[in-house]
């Protein structure tokens, strides 16, 4: 796919994670919440200026090219109250966003998207939002227990009540520029490897909502990616139930002439994906990544895969409030 514009600069704020963590070192392109927060010159610390992690992902990003600066909302955690208060602590002005991306059809990624879309209109934000979306997203999903009996999952917003509250939605399986060509957002990611075979014991409800059928790829799940200059592309998968290597290998081939810089979000080697950390550690390297942040589902086990792989100078934990720049060289 052509027509990507290079960025000079990209700022990932984490609104929403399952880790806090203001102790530990970080590299120098990394600022943790308590920073940010001492740059906003609060020097009060209490427990009612910081975050709350949750089980889920969201991510603010700031794209700048010369004089153009334009913001893209990248899934808004399981909960309104998170994502709200999370927000409001860090001061993330939502009245720039001017796309919003929902990963996959997940309660843990979409659970607070209308109250985001409410605190993007009151910001001053557009009253349409591009909203990004798979068709696949919006049918009702549930994992096969051992006993035969389904675990139900939350809805993510549809449609019609994501339109209620200002969004324009864009149901496509194809992938598409956004903010004008400085966001790629995938389409459909090709599955290539033998071992990535997505989530286990997952079904949706059928076409005519009568029954249920197995729905393990999750072929509703995309990427985004935007191109540093000088660095290469920034992939974000929140996820990853296609499988980072497939996420990769589908945003390199989709971009041939531009080199993988960093991947940012869920690696999903938690779990059941725990059987497939060492093929995954191993093939994670033939990408050449200068950053690998992983958090959100990627589990304790698979950090320490990649810490003792790829070393601190690569791997970048992630957590809630921290921001990631990544500069043109």
């Amino acid at each position: 796919m052509t027509g990507l514009l290079e960025v000079d600069s990209a700022e990932v704020l984490i609104l929403v994670d399952n880790v806090t963590d203001n102790l530990s070192s970080t590299p120098k392109f990394v600022e943790t919440e308590l920073s940010r927060l001492a740059r906003r010159g609060v020097n009060l610390v209490a427990g009612d200026c910081l975050c709350c992690a949750a089980h889920g992902l969201s991510c603010l990003v700031t794209l700048k090219r010369g004089d153009e600066t334009r913001t893209l909302l990248f899934d808004t955690g399981p909960e309104e109250e998170v994502f709200a208060r999370n927000v409001q602590r860090l001061a993330a002005d939502l009245g720039k966003v001017g796309a919003i991306v929902l990963s996959h059809g997940h309660w843990d990624h979409g659970g607070g998207m209308l109250r985001a879309l409410d605190l993007i209109r009151s910001a001053g934000g557009p009253r349409e939002v591009p909203y990004y979306a798979h068709p696949g997203m919006f049918r009702q999903r549930a994992s096969k227990l051992a006993d035969g009996s389904f675990r139900l999952m939350e809805d993510v917003p549809q449609p019609r009540s994501l339109a209620l509250h200002g969004a324009h939605v864009i149901q496509t399986t194809e992938p598409k520029l956004a903010l004008d060509g400085l966001a790629w957002v995938s389409g459909e990611i090709p599955r290539v490897t033998p071992y990535e075979t997505g989530l286990p014991g997952q079904h949706r409800r059928t076409e005519d909502g009568a029954g249920w059928e197995p729905d393990e790829l999750l072929m509703d799940e995309r990427c985004v990616a935007f191109h540093v200059k000088g660095k290469g592309l920034v992939v974000l998968s929140a996820c990853s139930h296609a499988g980072v290597v497939n996420v990769l290998t589908h945003a390199r081939s989709a971009h041939a002439r531009v080199p993988l810089h960093a991947v940012v979000g869920g690696l999903h080697l938690s779990g059941t994906n725990e059987r497939i950390i060492p093929e995954t550690v191993r093939d994670i390297g033939q990408f050449g990544l200068a950053t690998i942040a992983a958090g959100h589902c990627t589990g304790w086990r698979a950090m320490a895969a990649l810490m003792n792989a790829f070393g601190d100078s690569c791997l970048t934990p992630l957590a809630v409030g921290k921001t990631m720049t990544f500069k043109a060289t």
